[in-house]
């Protein structure tokens, strides 16, 4: 499996697309615990950490001109686990709570949403390729990130599901959203969203069920060791996708090896 490289400095929207994007979202649940929750550093202080190495790679990917598989998904992790702990600060620092979070971190990714509208003239990611579209892509992910800890903490807990169910509630409804995609005719751009958006809130939820006290509904393995297995994982998905792609140009074979999907 590949990962084709397009006009845009996005990845080819495959199911390898997602699975990559499961992974990530998932270490980046894992890792931000492991800082703010592990290693007991805090979620304001592991915020500011995250946030600035976010930052940095991200900074990398926008000073690039073309497609980088590996910076490109260590952005994705790197927004991902800041939205962990952004999102836990909100929650529980600042005593929000999952609810109150999730409306305003709805209301800040409409924004973000209307804002790409207005301004681009289209959702659709297939143009991402000038610093201006590029940051405003970056904006929306860190915020969906975000929202989606929110969304996953709140679904596991405040409706009493648990790690494990609420998992599955959330697999459920990305089933649905790739049903409504490949059977239906509506808006792909929106349906790419959807499913993006609960990519992490499935992160969310699967890093806990994981790593959280078997008291409190989880396996109890330690946050160190699944960052790292997932952290192996994702390289390991990075290396099959720029494995296949020389001088950016994807081969015959990267083309008939992937399904990809439509998002225009």
């Amino acid at each position: 499996m590949a990962t084709r490289l397009t006009q845009t400095k996005i990845p080819e929207i495959t199911v390898f697309f997602w699975i990559t994007k499961i992974t990530a979202t998932t270490l980046g649940e894992t890792g931000g615990d492991l800082l703010a929750q592990t290693m007991k550093v805090g979620y304001a202080v592991s915020t500011l950490i995250l946030l600035g190495i976010m930052l940095g790679t991200l900074v990398g990917q926008l000073r690039l001109r073309r497609f980088s598989p590996a910076l490109y998904w260590t952005v994705i992790a790197t927004t991902s686990m800041a939205g962990t702990t952004i999102s836990d600060y909100i929650d529980r620092t600042l005593q929000w709570g999952y609810y109150k979070g999730s409306v305003v971190l709805v209301a800040l990714l409409v924004a973000a949403l209307l804002f790409w509208k207005a301004k681009f003239g289209s959702l659709s990611i297939s143009g991402v390729n000038r610093f201006s579209l590029e940051l405003t892509f970056w904006t929306t992910v860190l915020i969906a990130n975000t929202l989606g800890t929110a969304l996953g903490d709140w679904l596991s807990d405040n409706t009493g599901l648990g790690f494990g169910r609420a998992t599955l509630v959330i697999t459920a409804l990305l089933g649905f959203v790739a049903l409504l995609h490949f059977r239906t005719s509506l808006n792909k751009v929106v349906l790419f969203w959807a499913g993006f958006v609960l990519i992490q809130p499935f992160g969310a939820t699967a890093g806990d069920l994981w790593t959280k006290n078997p008291a409190i509904g989880g396996l109890g393995f330690p946050t160190y060791y699944a960052s790292a297995v997932l952290t192996v994982v994702l390289i390991g998905f990075v290396l099959m996708s720029g494995s296949n792609t020389a001088d950016g140009v994807p081969s015959a074979v990267d083309v008939d090896e992937v399904m990809v999907l439509d998002v225009a």
